[in-house]
């Protein structure tokens, strides 16, 4: 297993998020799409950012050697959004997870960006399938998820969130 790891797509450069990435961070979660759809952290400072990612990203990244990416455009260094595996204490499988900045959507970024930690997800991490979840009324998301190959699974919830999410799943047998 590989930890600290820098993908690469054609244009893009994946990278765990990092201390030094707070502002972005702090920018990225909340744009109306993430508070809307991923849900508001109240993280409104540079340092709630950096506290934040010191307790979500870090401990994931020791303990399993993935986490949530920051996905950057390769020809101008911009930081486009994030794309990342999550470990639930309480699920089997990892799920995938993405948003980007509003205008850097819509351009094949995150299914590119996807793919990757897909691949990355099967060959670096040994892992076999992968779960994702998301809001019915988030139809951008479920597009990807089903262009991506994962069917929905169902109804699920996530841990300590009372919302209902879509379960999608998929075997990573490519």
């Amino acid at each position: 297993m590989k930890k600290n790891s820098i993908f690469e797509t054609q244009r893009l450069i994946l990278r765990p998020v990092k201390t030094e990435d707070a502002a972005f961070i702090l920018q990225l979660m909340n744009t109306p799409k993430w508070i809307q759809f991923i849900g508001d952290r109240n993280v409104k400072t540079v340092k709630e950012a950096e506290i934040y990612i010191q307790g979500k990203v870090f401990p994931q990244l020791e303990k399993y050697g993935y986490t949530n990416n920051v996905i950057i455009r390769k020809e101008d260094d911009t930081k486009l959004g994030t794309c990342g595996l999550y470990h639930r204490e309480d699920r089997e499988d990892p799920d995938i997870g993405f948003a980007f900045l509003p205008q850097y959507e819509g351009k094949g970024y995150a299914s590119e960006a996807s793919h990757q930690l897909m691949v990355t997800a099967k060959d670096d991490y040994g892992l076999t399938e992968l779960s994702a979840y998301t809001l019915e009324e988030n139809t951008s998301s479920r597009q990807l998820l089903e262009r991506l190959g994962f069917s929905l699974k169902g109804i699920g919830s996530l841990p300590n969130d009372n919302a209902e999410l879509l379960h999608y799943h998929r075997k990573l047998d490519f």
